[in-house]
């Protein structure tokens, strides 16, 4: 007889603590308390502003409204990233979210692309993008449902400030049942007989007890490392990238771009996020080639505006917990493990470890096979994701910077070799099990880092070259004129979603 879990515990607050108390909120009619513990004296990251679409699946299961949300988190819509000096220096190119063109005949449209881009007969692939194409002219429009509308092609994200974010769902959390607690947890009690985690002491000899924890404490990984002991497996000889200046700096007259913008520098690579009160700049570098004194001044002399705070460090390394759920202790976000900024997969990494423990959802007695099958999925989705990040940095052909040249010519996974091998003879691509990237993202990527196949598959040869170059011709007019037709982004913003000054959420 199943013996249900009555108390789910939460230590830390920030975007990954109140993100999965939004969820679990759900969990409190049934009769499961939920509480959190975080303390106002420890600082949280916030660094996590850009998104990946799926973050709409999470605000759809709350029944979160995307225009509300928008203007409480002076929020601003993302349909890829501009990619500025990865390849080469003086090189851009897009990752948008949509896909490339239509299939013809059943073949993938790269295939097609590939081999009329070959005698001169296609433009650059994202003019057959429709996200691509509205991100270079700045402009924005919801999708449609209706597929003989090209604008049922678009796919988007969001740029927010995680700090109102993680205030925004705090409210719609606490509103629902969900108890905060505030304090630091000074000790952590586990029980004899078989090492769970069954209580902490917080600040004035307060002690909470509960069946299963969540751990978001961030990097420290506070009850699955410091606890539990959880060992950690590291990927700083691919990912090499250890640390990240981050400022905000005032965004009056700077374009509010439908995009997130990734720029190249000699030992990292800077993000630009555009909110509707001020921007979001990071750099992320090698400490091993640049001094943080140096990082500052090549941060600060690439930004849009007048910095608004000094800018803060984050010492980081990229790998993961050797397990992500141990015992009954679940780790999200920071606590899990750690790719780095690029592609803005943290936020997305904490809303499916959310979705996993729901659809594994234990009971008291634990059984291995829940735990095992959730560490399974979620190593395997860290591990593709590591991948396509590493294919940014091994697929340059930078001029300047050791570390451009030491990611290019490092040994990298099997799995990522086995992809760009494919790829590289006939433009060949599988998705493996749950994994995160579309294809249009692997190929985005690897065509935009001049991964080019040397042929394309043979049954694109099938149909007649002119029908061909008619659907390519048209595709592209289509799409330039449904972008054309968009409203410029800030200005849809403005009249959709303007920012508000005080948070408000319904009940």
């Amino acid at each position: 007889m199943s013996d249900p879990i009555r108390q789910v515990v939460i230590v830390g607050g920030g975007t990954a603590g109140w993100m999965a108390a939004a969820a679990l909120s759900k969990l409190v009619p049934t009769g499961v308390a939920v509480t959190l513990i975080e303390s106002d004296a420890i600082g949280t990251v916030g660094v996590g502003e850009a998104t990946i679409p799926p973050i709409r699946n999470f605000n759809g299961l709350l029944g979160i409204d995307e225009a509300d949300f928008l203007r409480a988190t002076q929020g601003s819509i993302k349909l890829g990233i501009e990619f500025v000096d990865w390849t080469r220096e003086g090189h851009r190119y897009s990752h948008p979210f949509g896909e490339f063109g239509f299939d013809i005949e059943g073949v993938k449209f790269h295939h097609y692309w590939r081999k009329f881009y070959e005698s001169g007969a296609a433009s650059w692939i994202e003019d057959y993008n429709l996200c691509a194409v509205a991100m270079r002219e700045g402009r924005y429009t919801p999708p449609v449902a209706d597929p003989g509308d090209a604008r049922s092609r678009l796919n988007y994200a969001y740029h927010f400030d995680a700090g109102l974010y993680a205030k925004y769902l705090r409210a719609y959390a606490e509103a629902r049942g969900v108890v905060r607690t505030e304090g630091k947890v000074l000790d952590v009690q586990l029980r004899g007989e078989d090492g769970f985690i069954e209580s902490v002491l917080l600040e004035g000899d307060r002690r909470i007890a509960g069946d299963l924890w969540l751990d978001c404490s961030g990097f420290r990984g506070l009850l699955i490392a410091g606890a539990l002991k959880t060992g950690w497996e590291s990927w700083k000889h691919w990912l090499q990238c250890d640390s990240a200046m981050a400022v905000p700096c005032a965004s009056a007259g700077a374009e509010i771009t439908p995009f997130t913008r990734s720029t190249a520098h000699e030992a990292g690579w800077q993000w630009r996020i555009p909110l509707q009160h001020r921007i979001g700049n990071g750099y992320v570098y090698s400490s091993a080639d640049i001094s943080d004194d140096r990082a500052r001044e090549t941060l600060l002399a690439n930004i849009d505006g007048p910095a608004l705070r000094d800018p803060f460090i984050i010492r980081f390394e990229a790998g993961r917990r050797s397990e992500i759920w141990a015992k009954n202790c679940v780790s999200l976000g920071l606590a899990s493990g750690f790719i780095e900024p690029l592609e803005s997969t943290s936020i997305h990494f904490i809303q499916t470890g959310i979705s996993k423990l729901l659809a594994l959802f234990p009971d008291r007695g634990f059984s291995p096979v829940e735990r095992d099958e959730y560490n399974r999925l979620s190593i395997l989705q860290l591990e593709q994701v590591r991948d396509f990040v590493i294919l940014h940095y091994h697929a340059n052909e930078r001029r300047t910077g050791e570390l451009w040249r030491r990611t290019r010519e490092m040994a990298i996974p099997e799995t990522l070799q086995r992809k760009l091998d494919l790829f590289r003879g006939r433009g060949r691509f599988f998705r493996y099990e749950d994994e995160l990237f579309a294809e249009s993202s692997w190929i985005a990527v690897m065509l935009g880092q001049n991964v080019m196949p040397r042929g394309w598959d043979p049954l694109a040869d099938a149909i007649d070259p002119a029908d061909v170059t008619d659907k390519l011709n048209r595709i592209r007019a289509a799409f330039a004129r449904a972008a054309q037709a968009m409203p410029l982004h800030h200005l849809w913003l403005a009249q959709q979603a303007p920012a508000i000054p005080d948070m408000k959420v319904p009940a």
